[in-house]
């Protein structure tokens, strides 16, 4: 049976080998979990997912092998929220529960994927359609001896057939903006780069192997010790459109803070010009000149711009283009002696990438940056670290 489970995950593009199937027969054999579907559940997303971004092809496919729930690829999310809210809610006598049909679980996933065809509106109340209150087999807060749970926090009546609506780590799809959930996958990332040094420690693997050539004298290797060495210098950009993306830009900031040793950090507002600042409160008394950032630090610094782009094309482009003060270059001048001194730079964009083409100003940042600008999601992430190296 394991070997057809262990077909189903790589159908679903779950990356695991044979060596994880063998992990989770020898669990098996020595009876780390017995007779509980929900006990090997989690003991076979430990040894098979090695990376949290899979975990949600994990679960649609344990549920498609052991639920026989074929893969209709219900998109749950899609159903509006206001849809599932709580409102009337039906009280049902014992005789009025007793009367109602139970479908088998082909038949409830066959009817729910027609549901979400034909249905338009917000329904309460009901028998058939998606919604709340009522004794339709689909929905929130209402009965039925065997439905399908939707977007309802707590476990009621204990007769849902499927929550698997449920699914917690969708978010970590990697096209999606990071969030709180996923921020440690985020820091997995950065240390891409984190770790290089020179001081050594001893390599075992090839003084076993010197060590056996050596007909069993010892014959130490040594190899460099890894350690954080990579120095970080990010420009953020704060206040207008960038207000709709602080939570993102804080997780991102918390997570390089503490990954780094070597981190600095400034911010500016839409476009790089001459000067920028360390504190909001204060950054029209104390600002930095980006002369003194070229002269103060070296060229194998890494270069971080975290911005949304979004603003009138002029202020690129343009000598006083920028909204706050009068600036004698165009910001594209200043931004030009940034990439030029530095070896590696790139700019993380949280706007999500299918509406960058809708502003101009981001394709004209994009240019100056020579294509080096990513989104701000855990796919984009891991490709700016590739081109930081």
């Amino acid at each position: 049976m394991l070997i057809e489970f262990f077909f189903k995950l790589k159908e679903y593009k779950v990356p695991c080998s044979l060596r994880e199937l063998l992990d989770l027969l020898g669990a098996l054999e020595k009876r780390v979990v017995f007779c509980s579907i929900n006990d090997f559940y989690v003991l076979s997303r430990v040894i098979m997912v090695k990376d949290e971004s899979h975990f949600d092809r994990f679960d649609r496919a344990f549920a498609d092998f052991f639920e026989g729930v074929e893969s209709l690829d219900l998109d749950l999310s899609n159903i509006p929220k206001e849809w599932l809210e709580k409102g009337l809610e039906k009280h049902l006598t014992q005789e009025e529960k007793q009367q109602l049909a139970k479908m088998d679980l082909d038949e409830l996933m066959e009817t729910l994927k027609k549901r979400l065809e034909e249905q338009k509106d917000k329904h309460q109340g009901g028998n058939k359609w998606i919604g709340t209150g009522g004794t339709s087999p689909f929905g929130a807060y209402g009965y039925n001896p065997g439905g399908v749970r939707i977007g309802q926090k707590e476990s009621r009546n204990q007769s849902a057939a499927k929550v698997w609506d449920k699914r917690e780590y969708q978010n970590l799809d990697a096209n999606r903006e990071i969030g709180t959930r996923n921020i440690k996958v985020a820091l997995r990332k950065l240390r891409q780069f984190a770790r290089t040094g020179a001081q050594e420690v001893l390599d075992m693997d090839n003084t076993i192997k010197a060590t056996a050539k050596n007909a069993g004298y010892l014959d130490l290797k040594m190899q460099p010790e890894r350690h954080n060495a990579i120095k970080v210098l990010m420009f953020f950009d704060v206040g207008g459109s960038m207000d709709a993306h602080i939570r993102v830009c804080e997780e991102l900031f918390s997570a390089v803070h503490t990954e780094f040793k070597h981190l600095e950090f400034f911010y500016f507002h839409n476009c790089l010009y001459d000067k920028v600042w360390m504190d909001n409160h204060r950054r029209h008394q104390q600002t930095t000149d980006i002369w003194d950032i070229l002269h103060r630090f070296a060229k194998d610094y890494k270069i971080i711009f975290v911005g949304d782009a979004t603003m009138g094309p002029f202020e690129i482009t343009y000598p006083g283009g920028a909204v706050e003060h009068w600036n004698e270059e165009p910001g594209e001048a200043w931004m030009r002696r940034v990439l030029d001194h530095f070896d590696n730079c790139i700019w993380l964009n949280p706007q999500p990438e299918q509406h960058w083409h809708w502003h101009q100003s981001i394709g004209i940042m994009r240019d100056v940056m020579e294509k080096r600008m990513f989104p701000l999601t855990l796919a984009g992430l891991s490709d700016g670290i590739k081109n930081l190296l």
